[in-house]
Parts: structure tokens; sequence; C-alpha cells
């Protein structure tokens, strides 16, 4: 297995790049802003054929570069139906948050071929299987995307903004809820082993076993407590 992340642009997004093995065909995930330089400079390094974008939700610091990376590759993207808006009105779906003037830098727009996730289904892409949990809380369209175990690697689970290194996406942006948030964490983070390995949308990986005994509010979960009472997690990212 191949996974190659960086963080690009001014979020600091996580951008991954998913093959079973170098020279073969790839996923890429969260191509946001700034990235497509970067995941350019990943297929050449590794020898990879794109053949699909997958978004966990669509804030433009996730979604950015997905026109000109698909565009470039010829390859479709998918996105989940309830976030599929913000690629065509990102201001929309970020209040005032993001100026006009770096909006007019970026590309808007859907790619000529735009796909729907379903949540319970498998994407069965370049030879990988990915599980898709629909997990809103961060947006009404977040998702997360789970490669199951192997006999050489435990399971890798790409949270997007669902859950960070001790922490979880904000949720005081528009279609945000923390009581969303917290059913999101327990229907989709608590069952999963301890050993599975977390790439987020943002920051470094850890584990689920490590969230579990230090993230607070994966432990409020785990106790049965939490939901829009509750103060809003730090903000990171969009």
């Amino acid at each position: 297995m191949l996974i190659a992340g960086f963080p690009a642009g001014a979020w600091g997004t996580n951008c991954y790049v998913v093959a079973p093995a170098a020279g073969e065909e790839c996923v890429i995930i969260d191509p946001g802003h700034e990235a497509a330089q970067g995941v350019e400079d990943t297929l050449a390094k590794h020898r990879l054929k794109p053949v699909a974008v997958i978004l966990t939700h669509g804030h433009l610091d996730h979604t950015a570069s997905v026109v000109p990376v698909c565009g470039a590759h010829g390859v479709p993207a998918w996105i989940h139906p309830r976030d599929r808006y913000m690629l065509n009105d990102p201001e929309k779906a970020l209040g005032r948050s993001i100026g006009a003037q770096l909006l007019g830098d970026l590309t808007i727009g859907e790619p000529d071929d735009l796909k729907e996730l379903t949540d319970g289904s498998t994407l069965a892409l370049a030879g990988l299987e990915l599980s898709v949990a629909h997990a809103p809380g961060h947006t009404k369209g977040s998702v997360t995307f789970r490669l199951p175990e192997t006999t050489e690697i435990p399971s890798v689970f790409f949270s997007g903004d669902l859950l960070f290194a001790g922490s979880v996406g904000r949720t005081d942006l528009p279609g945000g809820s923390m009581d969303e948030l917290y059913v999101s964490l327990a229907r989709v983070c608590l069952p999963l082993d301890d050993s599975t390995v977390v790439l987020s949308g943002h920051g470094p990986q850890t584990t689920i076993g490590r969230e579990r005994a230090t993230n607070p509010y994966l432990a409020e979960v785990a106790r049965g407590l939490g939901g829009d009472d509750h103060p809003s997690p730090p903000r990171r990212g969009m």
C-alpha cells in the first residue's frame, strides 16, 4: 500500500494520494487550496495514474484544486450530494469568512464528471476498496473513507474534518452542528479498532486507540455526553 500525503495551501489541508503500490493507479483525496502542484509532484515521484478524486466534504480548503486536477487527468470526482452546492457557491458555505479577493484567485465550479457518494457504499477504485460513511457535523455532507485491514497494514481511516489528533472539526460555519458531529463520532469512529490509523484533514496522523484515550471530545462521546451545549472546538481549517 502506498499513501502519500502533504499539507497544502493557506489552511495546511492534508491531501492524500492512495495506491496499491508505486507505478499503479491511484485515488486522490481532498485536493484543496494550492494542492495541484503537490499532486503532480506526487504522481511523478511514484509513477502513479489517477482514476478519481474523492472529497470528504465541500469546503474550499479541501476542494479548491478539484477542477484543475480532474481536468488535467480526465477523471471524475466524488462528493456527497449535501455538499455539492459548495463547489459552485463556496462563499455561501463559509458565510463571510472568505473574502472576494481570495475567491477571485480560485477556479470555482464542478469538474466535468461529478458523482455523488452514498452512506454505506464501497468505492472500488484503483484496486482499492474504500468504505464510505456519511458523517455530518462539520458540514451536512461530510463523509469519511476507510481502507480495510490487511495482513500488511492496519485499517486506514480518512476522517476529513470529523476527527483530528486531539480535537474535532469546527461547527461554527453554515451547516455545522456539534450535536450532529457527536452523533457521527459515536456512529462512525467509536466502533473502529484501536489499531486503526487516522489520517485527518489537518494535522498529524494518529490512531483510534490514541484518540479514545486522549481526545476529550471522543471521550465525552464514549461516556454518552456532548452536543450543542458543548463549547465549539478550536478552529482548524474551514
